[in-house]
């Protein structure tokens, strides 16, 4: 026979299916849906053409994602681990804390969907539910804020008790008809460090993150070329950046994951061979990130971003792969590669600008090089190393 749901009973539940967090909101509008339109309309979501102003509003409204909605069932689950332990040489970029593991979409909604099983069986009749783990319609943070799983960051991510930031979120918009937890009464009060450290100046205001100049965001969802005056900002990271994380007071005591699947996955992924991101076949690149978050970048994207990262490590060692790049790479990597070889300077890479420069017929890359060229030329006066007019020439 049908029966009511007890709250309790849901929370048990998910936490046998090893989440973390679990608290109950309910299906009614959230309160950061005018937040959201309000960041679309001031140009702080470009770049990312499919979150529009109707995308916001209906993302905001649980009640509208599924037809009877009642409540939404809030869950988190930590993934911060250790690094390999096994040390890792050559030249290097940072991968963000989340992606070193096991896709989380793939894991959460495993157990999200378990959950909904779970409580059909409870509950003695099919349940309706729909489920979002940082997908669709949803702005998940909100909603974790309303049901109580943790409060809005600064740099606007949700902060949990005793998990800090470093959690994956996820929601099952369900017909049930569940008791809902009250939203904490907690913030982060007057502490603004993870604003102040972040290098891009991303975060504006408090709550107000600026899209455009997220290193996450230029790393993983942005298609086209990273600014040129964000580039030297970006450092080593090459999928995403935990810097705001980092430095967040409430990380430091955060209690690690009890998750297998987000440990490091077996080949390492705590950073990446960034010269063998450059040589990468598709191929091979389908094969190494096989089940991983780092696929959302794309090959294009990371051979991009290997660029910038070895353009900032400014190590000579990196011009050949560098040059390799210029020569036979698609045009969004080889206009980041000429970029590279402009910072890191010398004779070897001068001349592979200048000989590329002389059979290149893209105009964006013909830029990028010609750029470069202006800045090897006063990195290497300024340096006491002016180069020869024979090498000059074109």
């Amino acid at each position: 026979m049908p029966h009511d749901v007890a709250r309790n009973e849901v929370k048990l539940l998910a936490r046998e299916m090893g989440f973390d967090a679990v608290a109950v909101a309910s299906a009614g509008p959230l309160l950061r849906g005018d937040a959201a339109v309000a960041r679309v309309r001031q140009g702080l979501m470009d770049g990312l053409p499919w979150f529009t102003e109707e995308r916001a509003r209906r993302a905001s409204r649980p009640g509208e994602l599924l037809p009877g909605a009642r409540s939404v069932i809030s869950v988190a689950m930590s993934y911060t681990a250790p690094a390999a332990t096994r040390p890792e040489s050559g030249l290097r970029g940072k991968v963000a804390r989340y992606a070193r593991g096991e896709d989380y979409h793939r894991v959460m909604k495993r157990r999200l969907k378990s959950l909904v099983e779970a409580l059909e069986r409870r509950a003695g009749r099919p349940v309706r539910a729909r489920i979002f783990v940082d997908d669709g319609p949803m702005l998940d943070r909100a909603a974790a804020e309303a049901a109580g799983v943790g409060w809005f960051g600064k740099n606007t991510l949700i902060v949990t008790p005793g998990l800090g930031s470093w959690v994956f979120l996820g929601q099952a918009v369900t017909d049930l008809e569940l008791e809902q937890d009250t939203p904490l009464r907690k913030s982060c009060g007057s502490c603004h460090i993870c604003m102040d450290r972040c290098p891009t100046g991303a975060i504006v205001a408090s709550y107000v993150v600026d899209n455009r100049r997220c290193i996450s965001f230029l790393t993983i969802e942005n298609r086209g070329p990273i600014p040129v005056e964000l580039r030297p900002l970006v450092g080593d990271w090459v999928f995403g950046c935990d810097i705001c994380q980092e430095v967040c007071p409430v990380n430091r005591k955060a209690a690690p994951t009890r998750e297998a699947a987000f440990y490091v996955r077996n080949g390492g992924m705590s950073t990446l061979d960034l010269v063998g991101l450059l040589d990468m076949s598709e191929a091979e690149y389908q094969e190494r990130f096989r089940g991983s978050a780092i696929k959302r970048a794309r090959r294009v994207g990371l051979q991009r971003n290997a660029c910038v990262a070895l353009g900032n490590l400014r190590d000579p060692a990196a011009v050949p792969a560098l040059t390799r790049a210029l020569q036979h790479g698609e045009p969004l990597v080889r206009g980041h590669a000429a970029w590279a070889l402009g910072r890191i300077g010398g004779g070897a890479a001068r001349r592979a600008l200048e000989q590329s420069l002389v059979r290149e017929e893209n105009i964006y890359v013909r830029q990028e090089i010609e750029a470069a060229l202006g800045e090897s030329a006063v990195a290497a006066v300024s340096s006491g190393r002016a180069p020869s007019a024979q090498r000059c020439e074109v």
